[in-house]
């Protein structure tokens, strides 16, 4: 009973949404309590200020901002993100909390830490790897800043993460099954700080 109530209280956590605005977009999150806004050197920068594991159930993360757009088949986005642990994630092809795809990027290699450091794909049930483990990290240090770019094709299914203007290896894959949706950042249980984010579609 206890498990149950604790499930009921977590899934209404997830589903209650706030907005946030930044960047030109608006961003919806669980729990606006969650993030903070401010000017750093008159640059605007987005704080995760609290971590929120997955709920019980299949294992797939639940803490991004998922910016308010269409469904866009292509699409690139550069930020310049700073993990303030050891990761952070970058959402693409959102359709739904069930179906999507992120990158985690990590000061984890994936050869040490499979779950880390990678593209996953979410399809109704647990996140599964789509990506070689193979490569470095994505980060080698954290609290500093690094610029990202992801770019993905939902035509061929193709997505790739570069750091500071180098491919990971490690977070190229091909999904095939979702065919575009919406952008967030966040991370899987961790906390991070994003700016200079855009967005850019054809």
């Amino acid at each position: 009973m206890k498990f149950l109530l604790l499930v009921l209280v977590l899934t209404s956590i997830l589903l209650a949404s706030d907005v946030l605005k930044a960047f030109g977009y608006a961003w919806t999150v669980s729990s606006a309590s969650d993030w903070k806004l401010e000017h750093d050197d008159g640059t605007l920068v987005l704080h995760l200020l609290r971590a929120r594991g997955p709920l019980p159930g299949p294992r797939r993360p639940i803490q991004f901002a998922l910016a308010q757009t269409p469904e866009l088949k292509s699409v690139t986005l550069d930020v310049d993100a700073q993990p303030l642990e050891k990761s952070l994630i970058l959402v693409f092809a959102y359709r739904d909390s069930a179906h999507f795809d992120y990158g985690h990027l990590s000061t984890d290699r994936a050869t040490v830490e499979p779950h880390h450091n990678g593209i996953f794909h979410v399809y109704g049930g647990e996140r599964v790897r789509i990506s070689a483990e193979e490569g470095p990290a994505a980060f080698a240090a954290t609290k500093r800043w690094y610029h990202v770019r992801l770019t993905y094709d939902g035509q061929s299914g193709s997505v790739q993460v570069a750091v500071d203007g180098q491919p990971i290896p490690a977070l190229h894959a091909i999904d095939l099954s979702l065919h575009g949706g919406r952008i967030g950042l966040g991370s899987f249980d961790e906390t991070a700080d994003f700016k200079n984010v855009k967005i850019t579609s054809p």
